[in-house]
């Protein structure tokens, strides 16, 4: 499908009720877990769609502009409503949060393995790790607090077992920034791939922003300080990717182009034929607010989006599925690299003096609530909780004490 093509929904039609925003919620004990990870996605899709518009409201004088980005806007914010509000309310935050690192693990996972770019493959392994150990640190605590088993929710199809230790993430900011693709030469889908993964990692930091202090529990609040902080490393991290020298204009289009990508991916493996209709219905007003992008380009910068965009969408959705051998390839491969600059590096070639050792001391001086997560749970539980499915973790030091034990 070429989306420019489309004419889909026109804008000016898609205001909506009260009613149509206020989505029958999923069932949280009979759900699909990569529908509501889906879910996760989307809401994140849209949010930073909104971000964005206003940005770019804040940085033009021109009321064309501003009156063309409100009108698209409030139907991009009906939209969030509307998938927003298929979280359930029996779902607790936390629930939600596992969730949310189900969607960092395969999500990354899945566009690493798809992406053709070997620089912007790298940064999407490097972080996958960190995300991977997040789900792990957040399975603990939800063992600790609730007495409940994360693999409920995630069905096993990700496996929970360390990653690279959250503890070791906390590195120099400056060495999270990372060079960034070059917008004549990059392949669209890589393009798409780092929107996708800017918003998605845009959507946890938020989240875990302002969720944190829904619990009483100090340990629970250190848990989501420490991964909030991790989250926002990810997000210079990934954005850094971007092109910056890419006009407001471009980017609106770039935007739009890749909300039709994602909401036509989704449609493709739903299996909620209810939640597949709002998918298919987004779908067709993302069409309709791409084409007034396109307009506004060629009017104000003269430029065809046919030169721009692709002829058609990748032919690969994004897909949500088990990415169980790859994690672990590049677990075994990649656990001990850490940032330089521009550049990543294993642990030991980094001097004695490096900036990354400071802010370790700093930051982790009294201990990690990431690591007081696994104590408190092991003294409580009898043992750390893991689901591993796939056998022991391929990091020796990172298997499981009671194993070892044995």
């Amino acid at each position: 499908m070429n989306p420019l093509d489309q004419t889909g929904m026109p804008v000016e039609d898609q205001l909506r009720s009260w009613n149509d925003l206020n989505s029958e919620p999923y069932d949280p004990r009979e759900v699909d877990p990569y529908t509501r990870t889906r879910v996760i996605l989307m809401n994140g899709i849209e949010v930073e769609s909104i971000i964005f518009s206003h940005q770019f409201a804040r940085h033009t004088d021109n009321v064309d502009i501003k009156q063309k980005l409100a009108v698209s806007r409030r139907a991009e914010q009906q939209q969030q409503k509307a998938v927003n509000n298929l979280n359930p309310g029996d779902q607790t935050p936390l629930e939600t949060t596992i969730g949310y690192e189900q969607v960092a693990v395969d999500l990354t996972a899945w566009l690493a393995r798809h992406e053709p770019d070997p620089m912007l493959k790298q940064a999407l392994d490097f972080a996958l790790l960190e995300d991977f150990d997040h789900l792990y640190r957040y399975a603990n605590l939800y063992e600790l607090l609730d007495g409940k088993h994360a693999a409920e929710l995630t069905d096993s199809l990700t496996e929970i077992t360390p990653g690279r230790p959250t503890v070791v993430e906390h590195r120099h900011a400056a060495d999270d920034v990372k060079g960034h693709f070059e917008t004549h030469t990059v392949d669209p889908l890589s393009r798409m791939h780092v929107m996708t993964i800017v918003a998605a990692e845009q959507q946890t930091m938020n989240f875990y922003m302002n969720h944190g202090t829904d619990w009483i529990e100090p340990i629970a609040r250190g848990l989501y300080g420490e991964i909030a902080l991790v989250e926002e490393q990810h997000v210079t991290h990934y954005e850094s990717l971007l092109d910056p020298l890419d006009s407001w204009l471009k980017q609106l289009v770039f935007h739009e182009y890749n909300e039709v990508y994602m909401y036509w991916s989704m449609l493709q493996h739903e299996s909620d034929r209810r939640i597949k209709n709002l998918w298919e219905l987004h779908l067709d007003m993302e069409l309709g607010q791409l084409q007034v992008a396109c307009e506004l380009l060629e009017r104000y910068e003269g430029v065809d989006p046919r030169e721009l965009l692709p002829k058609e969408l990748p032919d690969t959705p994004v897909t949500f599925e088990p990415n169980k051998q790859y994690v672990r390839d590049v677990l075994a491969a990649q656990v001990d690299l850490r940032t330089d600059g521009l550049d990543y590096v294993p642990v030991d070639d980094l001097p004695d003096d490096h900036r990354y050792f400071a802010v370790q001391k700093v930051v982790n001086a009294g201990g990690a609530p990431s690591e007081q997560v696994i104590e408190a749970n092991r003294e409580k539980s009898g043992r750390e909780y893991r689901d591993e499915t796939e056998g022991e973790n391929p990091v020796v030091d990172l298997r499981d004490p009671a194993t070892a034990d044995r």
